[in-house]
């Protein structure tokens, strides 16, 4: 089912779990700015100390090579990198992550490195962020200093993280930070992201030509509950080419989905400038997937709103259709088969991606250690497990997955939903910062064990 040489990991983020907000330099960033926003975050929390990573990384990585993992995909803090988000560049973060990629290298872990991970530097948003196009050419002079400093160490790169979280989340609805709610700024967002993954790849490549790159893009399968109404079967076509197909025909085509580009009409001509098109197209040397479910389409109802009242997409009516039970912590249905059948779809409309990565897939499930300090998540265990078997399935139906990251490592601080939602196989205490194998980390533990060829020293 899975070759013996499969890649076995684990994913985080930065702002998520390192903390240590406010030493060594680090600049603020829009999470920092948004947690303090009073209504964005609940109980107004935020990244300061997270799982306090950033001092305690050597024991999250015994952690890694006690559950069995060989690679560990982290992401850079652009701004404890580059604290304004320019050329001044503070050198103990980037002393951090040489430690960090150090000691994994150490433990025989492989690095996978992801540039942007949501946390731009706040003073770049000050002067628009990622609807303005200099926020392109900031990301790309970062890229080329990344790839320079680690590139010896780090073979392989993830330009950003759910570019699409990243465009309408943060500029559209306003879930996310920035905040902002601006239709405009987020077709902007949209084709900046498409245009830096691009420009950033050729940056890198031309510092280090052995390095690997790839973009991680939140991908579903849009479920159409009545497939003879020509309204949601068209409704059903526009969100596919929203979040499944625009940067990835962007950048294996060089072309937005036609029926977007008709829909956004000037909003989006306005940002693209001559030769952008020809810009976006990189070969794809690997493509990263975060996959958490299925998504269902129902019949639009008189009560749904357009999204410019506050939605994450830009179309004017929408139905969240009937999800089946069960549910996640996060109101997220439980489809293991779709992640098969996202593979071989990709497989099929995109032959020309010849590596894949489940770069996340997980589950959020609230269970606290009992009295002998044991988790049994067991919701996680089966939701991982019939993932995996999934996943294993494509493979020998010639969906070309080479690797699985299980989101995530640990417990960490949910965006704007704070600490209330624990994805993590380790559990963390926020107040002592201790961890605890989940028996989902056990288990995971297991699946690896049974598909990994054992050491010959």
């Amino acid at each position: 089912m899975f070759p013996r040489d499969f890649n076995w990991g684990v994913a985080t983020s930065s702002y998520q779990i390192e903390g240590a907000a406010q030493v060594d330099g680090r600049g603020e960033s829009i999470w920092d700015r948004f947690c303090a926003t009073p209504g964005k975050v609940v109980n107004m929390e935020n990244g300061d100390v997270a799982c306090d990573h950033y001092n305690r990384y050597p024991e999250d990585i015994q952690l890694m090579k006690d559950i069995g993992v060989n690679t560990y995909r982290f992401s850079l803090a652009w701004p404890r990198m580059f604290p304004t988000g320019d050329k001044n560049r503070e050198q103990r973060g980037f002393d951090f992550y040489n430690c960090l990629i150090d000691a994994l290298l150490e433990a025989d872990i492989k690095p996978l490195a992801t540039l942007y991970h949501w946390d731009l530097p706040q003073t770049l948003q000050d002067v628009g962020g990622w609807a303005n196009r200099k926020t392109v050419d900031a990301f790309t002079d970062y890229a080329a200093a990344a790839a320079e400093a680690f590139g010896d160490r780090v073979q392989d790169w993830v330009t950003l993280n759910e570019p699409w979280c990243v465009s309408w989340l943060g500029y559209m609805s306003g879930v996310h930070a920035p905040g902002v709610k601006d239709l405009d700024h987020a077709i902007a967002a949209a084709h900046h992201t498409a245009l830096a993954h691009a420009e950033a790849t050729r940056a890198m490549k031309a510092v280090n030509p052995t390095i690997r790159t790839g973009i991680a893009l939140n991908m579903t399968n849009f479920i159409v509950e009545d497939q003879n109404n020509a309204e949601i079967v068209e409704l059903g076509q526009l969100m596919d080419s929203h979040i499944n197909r625009w940067w990835l025909d962007a950048s294996i085509h060089g072309a937005y989905p036609q029926n977007l580009v008709d829909f956004y009409g000037d909003k989006l001509q306005r940002v693209v400038l001559d030769g952008d098109m020809q810009k976006l197209k990189v070969e794809p040397e690997f493509m990263g997937i975060n996959y958490y479910s299925d998504s269902f389409i129902g019949v639009p109802r008189p009560e749904d709103k357009p999204a410019a009242d506050g939605g994450p997409f830009p179309f004017p009516q929408r139905s969240n259709g009937t999800p089946p039970e069960p549910h996640t912590d996060m109101g997220w249905p439980v489809t293991p088969h779709g992640i098969k059948n996202l593979l071989l779809r990709v497989a099929k409309d995109w032959p020309e991606v010849t590596d894949i990565a489940i770069t996340e897939n997980g589950a959020a499930y609230p269970e606290e250690p009992d009295e002998n300090g044991v988790v049994r998540d067991t919701r996680r265990v089966d939701y991982l497990d019939t993932h995996i078997e999934n996943v294993g399935a494509a493979i020998e139906q010639g969906a070309p997955v080479k690797s699985y990251y299980a989101w995530s490592l640990m417990d960490n601080f949910e965006w704007a939903e704070g600490y209330a939602k624990r994805f993590g196989i380790i559990h963390v205490d926020f107040d002592t910062q201790k961890r605890t194998l989940k028996n989902s980390a056990k288990a995971y533990s297991a699946i690896i064990s049974n598909h990994t060829a054992p050491v010959v020293h």
